[in-house]
């Protein structure tokens, strides 16, 4: 755990941040449509850990927020709330931009650490996953990179705490990404992030939810003729679409709201489950 609480249970929890948080293609089996994602279920083994058995989530999140949404909308809101807890991951979306610049996403981000830090919270921040295997998107990964260095930085300046994913082997399996989207963790991704993020807390998990760190089994070589198939449907189902979208100054969170908006009491079998994502 980086400097700052020494800290191993929380009383409120609130997440803050964009499509990752809100945990796109993880679908909730107890909310139908909507989705849980690692932040849910990082709750869940905040509140297996907790002496009560519960804690105080709330997920402010919303997919396609860029950051100063995200401070603008978010942040008063979670600091109104007066968490212990928070994680802010957001400047994803900022960076898939041209022009975007890391360093001035890091500075106004680090001025929502402070608030928190100052308010008594812990925070919780994420790196972003090294794009270097997906066509298109690994055109930001110098931006990723600068960014992902202020993160450390902040980290150690202001106490806070970070879920390193640049640098975990095993996210790199296309398997554990959304087919459709190639940006989105399937349920057994939100699964192995949420106990990296719990390792990060060092927050202990019981049972045998151990494993996230291990590589999948090598996949079989897929012909060509599929390969460009595959990224044809990317093509057409993600890239156009999303760039349709820059152009009108549309969002995919366009009229959302966030999921859970205000903290409510949670245990950990309503938000893990007896056997998350499996």
């Amino acid at each position: 755990m980086q400097p700052g609480s020494d800290r191993r249970t929380w009383r409120r929890y609130i997440a803050l941040g964009d499509s990752f948080t809100e945990g796109l293609s993880d679908p909730d089996p107890g909310r139908a449509g909507e989705y849980r994602g690692w932040a849910d279920r990082l709750a869940g083994h905040l509140a297996a850990a907790a002496p009560s058995g519960a804690v105080e989530y709330a997920n402010l999140a919303v997919r396609g927020r860029l950051l100063p949404q995200v401070l603008a909308e978010q942040v008063p809101v979670a600091l109104a709330a007066r968490p212990d807890l928070v994680s802010l991951v957001a400047g994803g979306n900022d960076l898939l931009r041209p022009g975007a610049d890391p360093d001035q996403l890091a500075a106004d981000l680090e001025a929502a650490v402070v608030s928190f830090r100052e308010a008594g919270a812990d925070v919780l921040l994420a790196t972003g996953v090294d794009p270097r295997q997906t066509p298109i998107i690994r055109r930001t990964r110098g931006r990723v990179a600068v960014f992902n260095s202020h993160l450390w930085s902040i980290a150690a300046r202001r106490g806070a705490v970070v879920l390193d994913q640049w640098g975990a082997a095993w996210i790199q399996d296309a398997r554990l990404w959304d087919a459709g989207d190639r940006i989105h963790l399937t349920a057994e991704g939100h699964r192995r992030t949420a106990l990296a993020a719990a390792a990060a807390l060092g927050v202990p998990v019981a049972g045998d939810d151990t494993d996230w760190r291990a590589l999948l089994e090598p996949a079989p070589a897929l012909p060509t003729r599929e390969v460009v198939a595959q990224e044809l449907a990317w093509v057409r189902g993600f890239v156009l679409p999303w760039i349709g979208r820059r152009l009108r100054g549309r969002s995919s969170g366009d009229g959302r709201a966030a999921k859970r908006p205000t903290p409510e009491t949670v245990t950990a079998s309503a938000l893990t489950g007896s056997a998350p994502g499996r």
